[in-house]
């Protein structure tokens, strides 16, 4: 029993790292000793949980957004907010964490799609997922919102949701070069505030 739960530790700690190096330092730049070196761990319990570095990153990208998954999950649940305020107060949070971040990092998915999204079969069907799964989120949000009568219904919840997400990914690489929340604000303004809206 103790040493399955130190197991699960360890690969927890080697997920932890994997999401701060892989976001610091990219796929590439991140050497698997740094990644050991970090965790204190032999080579071969990391061969034993992964198999491959390809595969650990492969599960780093289901790590990274899982919270993020659950963050928005804990506001479309409030009985306090509607939907659209949920998705509001939800994207408003982000962009604090990422001011005070001084808007460094941006988001790990769209790193590793710019990197490795078409060189890597794997990591391209993680990534996939991980999209999915988040887009599936906000669609329920959005329908929910639809159901309210404060987002427009004659754009179906899965197309809003899609183009949420291609504006948050190409607003954040903006973000990073500009050094400034201004994109992701005018973008979540834009959307949710105004083009999601009934006409």
């Amino acid at each position: 029993m103790i040493r399955v739960a130190k197991k699960n530790t360890n690969k927890e700690n080697l997920l932890n790292q994997g999401v701060a190096l892989l976001m610091q330092q990219g796929y590439h730049g991140t050497g698997l000793k740094e990644i050991l070196d970090a965790v204190q761990i032999p080579k071969g319990s990391f061969y034993n949980y992964f198999g491959s570095k390809e595969n650990f990153a492969a599960e780093v990208i289901q790590h990274y957004i899982t919270p993020f998954i659950d963050q928005l999950n804990r506001h479309l649940q409030d009985p306090d907010k509607d939907a659209l305020s949920a998705l509001f107060c939800y994207f408003n949070e982000l962009i604090t964490e990422l001011e005070k971040a001084d808007y460094k990092g941006g988001c790990l998915l769209g790193n590793l799609m710019g990197e490795i999204g078409d060189t890597s079969e794997l990591c391209k069907a993680s990534l996939q997922t991980a999209i999915h799964r988040y887009r599936n989120l906000l669609q329920t949000g959005l329908l929910k919102a639809q159901q309210e009568g404060t987002v427009r219904t004659d754009k179906s919840a899965e197309e809003m949701a899609d183009l949420l997400v291609d504006m948050w990914q190409g607003a954040l690489l903006r973000m990073k070069i500009e050094q400034s929340s201004k994109p992701i604000k005018q973008g979540c303004e834009n959307l949710l505030g105004d083009l999601f809206k009934p006409k």
